[in-house]
């Protein structure tokens, strides 16, 4: 009979493998009334099972020491201070020797070290970095996170004497730099370094990233405040000087003070529609990108364009709530009791810019989430039992119910559009993230039909752009998902070639391209090839034009006149390649059963070339 290992036994070593304090795990399996053998392979799973809790409860608490640090630096509107205590935070984070703040300037697009902690040479202070040159300039141009063990030996960008003879005076060997990006803009460059060769690894890259993102947003959330700041100063010198604006500049300086005290005070995108409506004494609502349509969605495309408010009609104005290139939405202005004139319509759009600045807050933590549930769909898609171990329990700690899930629907759309289209479907979809190329969501909606339909409506209307969606129904399991999952990627692939571009479809619509197409199938080469190699051998011989010609006669419904017209060819250069075709073909092609399969086998061909 097996050994049983008493029940105190086995609740103990899953006691000592979760514990964060450290316990000899090797004692405690030496006690367990078991064989040598079994011991052994006890001991591995609870040292895997150990090292497993000890990554996410490091992982937790660097989550946890990340969304402190972006509260704390959200709380400063010095830019100064908030360089010097941005730096002061990524350092703890980190823990490296040496970490450094590069302010870059846009008109020159050089680097310049602005803020520094644990540095020895006063010099390191001002180093500019030329356009080009060094680990930071690949920041830049990359945008995207770079590193190196060993500066000394990197070749990956050009050295430049001047930041070569700096680094070695300060010692330092290895460097890791993350860009702050403001939308598409880079506005610096956030350093970590170590004065020992070091190689970085993905957590750490990871955790100095998402830190970045944060500081980011709450660095330019000071800048603009302190130029909005200055703004309001200069307009209300103005104001003083001309008696009959005076009215005007009161409601200016009341609603920016109401925007400022709602940054400063944490308030929401909404928040800001209520405080100038209140302040402009007219109606003004905030709308969401779902929500812009007919002639309001025509204005904010104006109000886009320029960043300016742009007329509807009947009084009626819309701003652009923008973050780079992206639309988060729109405030829309219903006239009041005052008259909308410049001074209004302008601090409308510094309202939109406030508006902009709270969404992108509320976005840095979403964007967080947001990675978290990229890698659980990721894992969920996995064939790796590894990485779907504990699923469910991860899912339900994000929100979403495994057994929930019904329909997988894959998207397909340029690359540069697949981020804002994950934005959009954050809210309409339990998991979404892209996966193999193609944006992937998956959906409570028993029919594949409704969520492939509402899918592709809610991108559509984020992208503005022509995208194919195909959806599949799944059963409760993780085999069925990613069967489902990779049918519909096919049949996204296959849609072109059919001559859609833009439509919302089902798996179960197109089986039979799937079935052929799909992944691993190899037997339509072949087919083609028996059925009309002939052909196939005579136009690659002899660049004739058989297969067009018999292709075109087929959708002709075997009309040589209207084949003629479609290929705008004479019915006697018709007539001769279909005899043609009757030569390679041989007798009776044109009998039902081998002209049917003839037409399949061209359609194939047609399909195989692509669109």
């Amino acid at each position: 009979m097996p050994e049983k290992i008493p029940v105190d036994v086995v609740v103990s070593l899953l006691r000592a493998a979760s514990a964060e304090q450290e316990v000899d795990l090797e004692d405690l399996v030496a006690n367990v009334p078991v064989s040598r053998g079994d011991r052994m392979r006890i001991s591995h799973e609870l040292r895997s099972l150990r090292a497993g809790s000890d990554r996410w409860r490091r992982r937790g608490q660097e989550l946890a020491a990340l969304f402190s640090s972006a509260r704390e630096l959200a709380q400063l509107r010095d830019v100064d201070e908030l360089l010097g205590r941005l730096v002061e935070r990524a350092h703890d984070l980190m823990g490296t020797d040496v970490t450094y703040l590069s302010e870059y300037d846009q008109d020159s697009r050089e680097l310049f070290v602005r803020t520094t902690l644990g540095t020895v040479e006063p010099s390191f202070i001002g180093l500019r970095v030329p356009p080009g040159m060094g680990l930071a300039s690949q920041v830049v141009e990359g945008r995207r996170a770079c590193w190196t063990s060993k500066y000394a030996a990197m070749t990956q960008a050009p050295h430049d004497s001047e930041i070569d003879v700096a680094v070695a005076a300060e010692g330092l060997v290895s460097l890791l730099g993350v860009p702050l990006l403001a939308g598409d803009d880079v506005i610096g460059v956030l350093f970590a370094a170590n004065r020992v060769e070091h190689g970085f690894s993905p957590d750490e890259i990871s955790l100095l990233s998402a830190f970045a993102d944060h500081a980011a947003v709450v660095l330019q959330t000071a800048r603009l405040l302190a130029r909005s700041r200055q703004a309001a100063e200069e307009t209300q010198r103005a104001y003083s000087e001309l008696v009959g604006h005076l009215e005007a500049r009161d409601r200016a300086s009341e609603v920016h003070s109401q925007l400022t005290s709602l940054v400063l005070q944490g308030g929401e995108a909404h928040d800001v529609a209520t405080a100038l409506g209140r302040a402009l004494r007219c109606q003004v609502v905030l709308l969401d990108i779902d929500h812009l349509d007919g002639p309001v969605a025509d204005a904010v495309d104006r109000s886009r364009g320029s960043g300016r408010c742009a007329p509807v009609g009947d009084g009626v104005y819309a701003v652009a709530v923008l973050a780079g290139p992206a639309l988060l939405g729109a405030l829309l202005l219903r006239p009041g009791e005052v008259e909308f004139g410049p001074v209004e319509l302008r601090t409308a759009e510094r309202g939109a810019q406030i508006t902009a600045l709270l969404n992108l807050k509320q976005d840095a933590m979403a964007e967080a989430e947001q990675r978290v549930r990229s890698d659980l769909l990721a894992d969920l898609l996995s064939d790796d039992p590894e990485r779907r171990a504990d699923i469910a329990t991860r899912a339900q700690a994000r929100g979403v119910r495994l057994d929930g899930l019904n329909c997988v629907v894959v998207v397909s759309l340029p690359a540069e559009l697949r981020r804002e289209a994950v934005r959009a479907l954050r809210r309409a979809s339990a998991l979404v993230g892209e996966h193999a190329g193609h944006v992937m969501a998956l959906t409570t909606d028993p029919d594949p039909g409704d969520a492939s339909a509402s899918v592709h409506a809610t991108v559509a209307r984020a992208v503005r752009a022509p995208l194919l969606s195909v959806g599949a129904a799944f059963a409760d399991s993780a085999i069925d998902l990613r069967a489902q999952a990779d049918a519909a990627a096919a049949c996204v692939s296959i849609l072109p070639a059919l001559g859609m571009d833009d439509a919302a479809v089902t798996v179960d619509e197109y089986l039979p391209y799937t079935a052929l197409f799909g992944p691993g199938e190899a037997r339509v080469a072949a087919y083609v090839q028996r059925v009309i190699g002939p052909v196939l051998a005579w136009d690659a011989e002899h660049a004739g034009k058989i297969l067009p010609t018999l292709a075109a006669y087929l959708d002709s419904r075997l009309s040589p006149v209207a084949t003629a017209r479609a290929l705008h060819l004479h019915k006697n250069t018709v007539l001769q390649r279909l005899e043609r075709a009757a030569d390679l073909l041989g007798p009776g092609w044109q009998e039902p059963d081998r002209l049917f399969r003839i037409t399949v086998a061209i359609r194939l061909v047609n399909l195989t070339k692509g669109p």
